[in-house]
Order: structure tokens, then C-alpha cells, then sequence
């Protein structure tokens, strides 16, 4: 997996990272949006891509 792909997705609620995935950074420019789990609201919630470095 290469680095340049990984992306960060912090939970809008309580602001903790709590999973990476990969994003095709040349065909997809917006930022990803997602609903997951979060282990730390113990609940489902929206997760956003973070910035990048």
C-alpha cells in the first residue's frame, strides 16, 4: 500500500482518529465522508477525511 494514498478519518463528534483507508488522490478531490463506528461516542457517527501532512 502506498503511502501517498493512506488518508486519516477523524469523528466529527468527539475529533478522535480512529481509522485509515486509502483514496485515489488523482481521480477523487474532495475530502471523504463516511458513516463508521466510533469506539470512543459508542455509536455510529459521520467521519471525515483529515488534512493531509
Amino acid at each position: 500500500m502506498s503511502q501517498d494514498n493512506l488518508i486519516k478519518l477523524r469523528c466529527k463528534e468527539c475529533k478522535q482518529i480512529n481509522y485509515h483507508s486509502t483514496k485515489n488522490k488523482k481521480t477523487l478531490k474532495e475530502k471523504i465522508e463516511l458513516k463508521k463506528h466510533c469506539r470512543f461516542c459508542k455509536k455510529h457517527t459521520e467521519h471525515v477525511e483529515m488534512k493531509g501532512k
